[in-house]
This record gives C-alpha cells, sequence and structure tokens, in this order.
C-alpha cells in the first residue's frame, strides 16, 4: 500500500518532499511529469481549442511551460501569458527556455480571447492576498483549469487570500492538499484529480503528514464475532433531562443503531418521560453517584437534552469518577461561561457557532484553531460542519467530507454523539473513534436522503447506520488494495 494514502499534504510537507526527490532525480524531472499529467487531463477533457496557459514565476509557472509544450505539440492552440520570468538558473527557468511558441501580455483582455485559460500561477503555497490586478486577469477568463491549487486559494486551510477564480477542474500531485477539501477555497477547485508524477517512495522517510483526509482504512471498525456479548460490544450511559427529552433519545437511537450493546439514560426523577420510549432502551431513576459505582459503564454522553442547570448537577460528577465523557449541547453551554468546566471531557463536539462561543471568533484557517482548541482543552475536538474537523491534543487531524444536506436537520448531531460514544464504548482511540463515527453519520445522512427525497428528520438519521458500518468495513478493506488518492496517467 502507498505511504500515508490518506494525507492531505500540507504546503511545507510537499516542499520537503521535493527538496529530497532533488537529491535522487534530475532537476527537472518531477516538473517535466507534473506539467505532462495536467496536458494529458486536459487533453483526455476537452476537445482542442485555443489555450492561453497564466504562468507566475515559481515552480507553478514551470509546470505551465510544460503543459503549453505538450498541448502545442499535441497540434493544440496554445499562448503563454506570464505574469513574471522566472528566476534564472531554476527548474522553472529552464522550462520556459524550452517554449518557442506565442507569447501575450499577462492581460485580461488576452486571457478573455481564449477558449480555455490554464491557472499556473500561484500554487498551493500562497501566504499572502493575490493582488487585484493579477485576480482581475484570471476572472476574465471563461473557464480554468488551475494546476495544484487555484489562485487565490491556500493550500493549507482553504481561504481565499484577496480574490480567486471558480475552476472547472483542479490537477493537484502526489496526494491532495487540505485547501482541495475545506470550504471555502474547495467550492473554487471544481474537480479535483491528483495525479501520480513518479515522486520517489524514499521521500517519505521523515515526513510524518499531520492532516488526514477521513476515509474507511484510516481507521478500522471493531467487528461482530460468535463470541460477542452486549457488554464487549460496549455500554453507552447518557445523562437524561427532564425538559428537553427528544435530544437525549435521538443520541440513545444513535447509539443503539450503530452498535451499542446495551444504551442507558440516567433520567432520575424524569425517568417516566423515557421509559415511553423504546423497549430496548433501559432507563435508570438511582442517583447517578450510585450508577457510577458500576464500572463496566466507561462512557458517559452529556449534554443532549439538558438545561444548564442539569448539566451542573451530573457533569462534574461524571469527571470526578474518571468515566470517558462525550460533552456536548447543553454540556457546551454551561462550559462556555466557563472554560475550566470542561476540563476533563475526552470529546467535545461542537458546530461553528457553539465553538465560537467557547473560543472566540474562527477566522482563517479553521485547522489551526481546531487544533489549538484541542490541545487547550486536552481533549478531541469535533468542528462540526459540511467539511467536519476532528483534531487531537496530540497534533492529529481529519477533514470529513463525506456528508451531505441531509444532516442539516434539528437533532442531527444529537445521533453523531451517540455514534462517537459506541465506538469508544468499543475499546476505539478517542481520536479515531470520533473520525469513525463522524465518517458513518456521513453515511447514514446519505443513504437517509436517498429513502426520504433528500429530506429525512432526525429520527430517520440511526436507521442506517448498521449498513453505514459494513460500507465503511468493505470500503476499509478495499483501501488496502489500492491507493484512493492518486491516478497515474
Amino acid at each position: 500500500m502507498p505511504s500515508h494514502p490518506f494525507a492531505l499534504l500540507l504546503p511545507e510537507e510537499s516542499d520537503r518532499m521535493d527538496r529530497a526527490a532533488a537529491a535522487i532525480l534530475p532537476s527537472t524531472r518531477l516538473m517535466e511529469n507534473a506539467g505532462w499529467a495536467v496536458a494529458r487531463v486536459i487533453r483526455n477533457r476537452f476537445s482542442p481549442c485555443r489555450v492561453t496557459v497564466a504562468c507566475g514565476p515559481g515552480n507553478n509557472g514551470g509546470d505551465g511551460y510544460v503543459v503549453a509544450c505538450n498541448l502545442a505539440q499535441w497540434g493544440w492552440s496554445v499562448r503563454i501569458a506570464a505574469l513574471a520570468p522566472p528566476k534564472s538558473g531554476t527548474p522553472a527557468a529552464e522550462m520556459a527556455a524550452r517554449w518557442t511558441g506565442p507569447t501575450v501580455p499577462f492581460a485580461a483582455e488576452e486571457v478573455a480571447n481564449a477558449d480555455l485559460v490554464v491557472d499556473a500561477v500561484f500554487g498551493s503555497g500562497l501566504k499572502r492576498p493575490v493582488s487585484d490586478d493579477v485576480a482581475s486577469v484570471l476572472a476574465a477568463a471563461r473557464q480554468v483549469v488551475a494546476i495544484d491549487m487555484p489562485s487565490g486559494v491556500a493550500g493549507a486551510s482553504g481561504e481565499v487570500l484577496g480574490k480567486a477564480r471558480d475552476c472547472v477542474l483542479t490537477v493537484t500531485f502526489v496526494r491532495p492538499r487540505p485547501g482541495h477539501v475545506l470550504q471555502p477555497g474547495s467550492d473554487l477547485c471544481g474537480e479535483v484529480i491528483c495525479v501520480d508524477i513518479g515522486m520517489p517512495e524514499q521521500v517519505w522517510e521523515g515526513i510524518a503528514p499531520v492532516v488526514q483526509h477521513n476515509q474507511p482504512g484510516l481507521w478500522t471498525l471493531p467487528v461482530s464475532g460468535d463470541g460477542d456479548y452486549k457488554y464487549r460490544r460496549g455500554v453507552v450511559s447518557l445523562c437524561g433531562g427532564t425538559e428537553m427529552p427528544g435530544a437525549t433519545r435521538l443520541s440513545a437511537r444513535g447509539a443503539r443503531r450503530s452498535g451499542a450493546g446495551l444504551v442507558r439514560i440516567s433520567a432520575g426523577e424524569g425517568a417516566p418521560a423515557y421509559r415511553l420510549g423504546d423497549p430496548g432502551l433501559i432507563v435508570d431513576d438511582a442517583p447517578l453517584s450510585e450508577l457510577l459505582e458500576d464500572a463496566r459503564r466507561r462512557v458517559w454522553i452529556c449534554g443532549p437534552g439538558l438545561t444548564e442547570d442539569e448539566v451542573a448537577k451530573t457533569l462534574p460528577q461524571l469527571l470526578k469518577s474518571g468515566r470517558i465523557v462525550l460533552a456536548d449541547a447543553g454540556a457546551l453551554t454551561w462550559g462556555a461561561q466557563d472554560l475550566s468546566r470542561l476540563k476533563g471531557v475526552a470529546v467535545i463536539t461542537p458546530h461553528v457557532g457553539e465553538f465560537r462561543r467557547l473560543f472566540g471568533p474562527v477566522e482563517g484557517n479553521r485547522l489551526d484553531a481546531a487544533l489549538a482548541a484541542a490541545k487547550r482543552m486536552d481533549a478531541v475536538v469535533v468542528m462540526k460542519g459540511p467539511d467536519t474537523i476532528i483534531a487531537a491534543p496530540d497534533g492529529r487531524l481529519a477533514i470529513n467530507t463525506h456528508a451531505s444536506s441531509a444532516l442539516a436537520t434539528a437533532g442531527s448531531g444529537d445521533t453523531l454523539t451517540g455514534v462517537i460514544a459506541t465506538l469508544l464504548a468499543a475499546g476505539m482511540d478517542v481520536w479515531e473513534g470520533c473520525c469513525a463515527g463522524v465518517w458513518l453519520h456521513g453515511e447514514a445522512g446519505i443513504q437517509a436522503g436517498k429513502t426520504h427525497g433528500g429530506w429525512p428528520v432526525a429520527e430517520d438519521l440511526d436507521l442506517p447506520l448498521g449498513p453505514a458500518r459494513a460500507t465503511a468495513t468493505r470500503l476499509a478493506r478495499e483501501a488496502g488494495r489500492k491507493n484512493p488518492t492518486c491516478s497515474l496517467l
């Protein structure tokens, strides 16, 4: 299996690989391979037409010169519009010297005359805003194919620095970048195609990618066996409130449908409201302190359906007992007044609004914000959204894009807490369990959306969780037999 098949390379990691490869390969080999691969993608996707390749002065521009040479050799009408010449003595300068075709000014009117523009101006390592002059030129294009990353999109974060033109497709190399999957940049990339450019396997030595694309194979789900029994599968316990039992019950359903062996709600005086629900759900009315004497009840959910006063009565007891606690909803509202109240929880699952209340504004790089929060809390942070970020205090990061708008319904997050808690109760590592739970929840939403015409309600989301587990197990096996991120053209 290829090295780090789920990695989303940060620009600095990609740069380190390029430098390591330069000690092994001829100086222009990777640039030649990259430009040829992009040209092949264009030839496969478009009919011959008038092409303008907009080249910057760096390696991205060097790739563009190679694209132009290949397309021209195949009989296409190609022109170069150079923002600035490459620095003398660089591989990009050598590629520019090979171009003998027409060159036009880097101007909007020249770009507008082309049927297709190849954006080779800036790559994924962009750190400062694109000037209005450059942005206005690219904005004049009819349709754009980007090399590595649309100019103006930061590869490390998906931020738009200045302005960026939307593309019909983006061709990148070796592994995708976080900016290919994180909004808003991901919305500008169009289709993302990752190609193999012959990067030597040994350059991975010393590279430990920080960010992963969340998919089966990154983690392995516990499997059912003949020796299973309810306590081996794990017990999920929930704190139930008296005013909003629906959210707690949704979490409980998520836990049961995703494979928990036993699900119990600690409801106290509110027990009668919960006993009207599913017959397989156990409802306890004993004091929480008494329930915590059962060592088999290691994993607890606190927050869904609870008022702040109810959280204040339950969460401190759970933390003092040393249990694995997943905090959401009401627990996050209570904790926002004083973050120290949440110290000791294993997982928090805020949506962006809750994250802001807990940690302040989320501007710019959301990966950095999520990781900083995880380190501050010494807990795994699941920043929920269409591109959910899962951050661990030890520095691990994953981005989940396997979801749909079917999850945009009240109660969806309550189901997610139940799924994650089930995997933790089954013994999964906390970060991996969160990654797996987010993916399963997304798959369940996709399947529920298909069943209900795209408009499921929260009560529908737990029903496909069993099939979602089966899908994840199958995909994990397949991931072990192929590289899921890049293709060799």
